[in-house]
């Protein structure tokens, strides 16, 4: 068996197409033009380059796109003060704190600064505590947990009564992807490090999520066969051979995995492409909220 490949940057092309066509349609209709303002403090490189690429993919798009920088000196006060700044700014529809924040800020006060009806990451605690709650709906959804849910809408996966094992369990994919498959009447198992015999617990998964950081941790004969397979991770491993004497990998080995499982994300253009997708449409959605 060779499994399906889920295109996800294929996906995410057609979703950022219909976000134009929206965005354009609003204008044309006298609605304001969306807004996201980016918070980026310090001077992480992996940061940096995902800021560029949200305010590059907003252009594509038509949204406006704001970007405050501020040194990693910058103290709890002058970084709340930015997001107080943005959030009484109605030309900002949307507020994305740039995550991880400098040592010796504290990130759960920053993101409860944001306004509700700003917090496109999906991260301020009301919006994952409804998201937690049976019968309660957030505001938004995290970003990379929505954008796994529509992959697997994408590839027919029936998630009603399946096993789904989530390996990792941060706040930013792990936890709430979590969620949303319970939400779907998946089971879910979430797996962490000190999870007793991972790969057993994984084997037993109809859809895997990896989310933990780890290269090619997931190896072929962890995995049921006929399994989906969305990974998450996205590593960076020595390669001299590459152009640039790195390549990246997921947390998944791909060449292993692909001959067992029924359907498989790449690393890249798997998750990755679909994280910002759902980004643009929160803060689409969050645009409409404000009319």
């Amino acid at each position: 068996m060779t499994a399906t490949i889920i295109d996800g940057k294929a996906i995410a092309e057609r979703i950022r197409a219909q976000i134009a066509e929206e965005v354009e349609a609003r204008v044309e209709a006298g609605f304001p033009r969306p807004g996201l303002a980016t918070v980026l403090v310090g001077d992480n490189p992996a940061s940096q380059i995902y800021v560029r690429m949200k305010h590059k993919a907003c252009e594509q798009v038509g949204i406006r796109s704001f970007g405050r920088v501020l040194p990693a000196t910058a103290s709890q006060e002058e970084v709340e003060a930015v997001v107080e700044e943005l959030n009484a700014d109605p030309a900002v529809h949307g507020i994305l704190v740039q995550l991880p924040l400098p040592p010796g800020l504290d990130e759960e006060r920053v993101l409860g600064r944001i306004r509700l009806e700003k917090d496109v990451d999906g991260f301020h605690p009301l919006n994952i505590g409804r998201l937690a709650q049976k019968g309660r709906e957030p505001l938004f959804v995290p970003c990379t947990p929505a954008g796994i849910m529509v992959l697997l809408e994408e590839a027919g996966v029936a998630l009603e009564g399946a096993r789904a094992v989530v390996l990792g369990r941060s706040n930013i994919v792990g936890m709430p992807v979590a969620l949303l498959l319970l939400r779907r009447n998946a089971t879910v198992t979430v797996c962490h490090s000190r999870t007793r015999d991972l790969p057993a617990v994984v084997r037993e998964a109809d859809v895997l999520i990896a989310a933990v950081g780890r290269p090619e941790m997931v190896r072929g004969d962890w995995v049921k066969p006929g399994a989906v397979v969305i990974d998450v991770g996205v590593n960076r491993v020595e390669d001299p051979t590459a152009k640039k004497g790195y390549r990246l990998v997921g947390d998944v080995a791909f060449d292993e995995v692909k001959e067992v499982a029924g359907a498989l994300t790449p690393v890249p253009g798997g998750v990755g492409p679909m994280t910002i997708a759902m980004l643009l449409k929160n803060t689409l959605r969050a645009a409409k909220l404000a009319d």
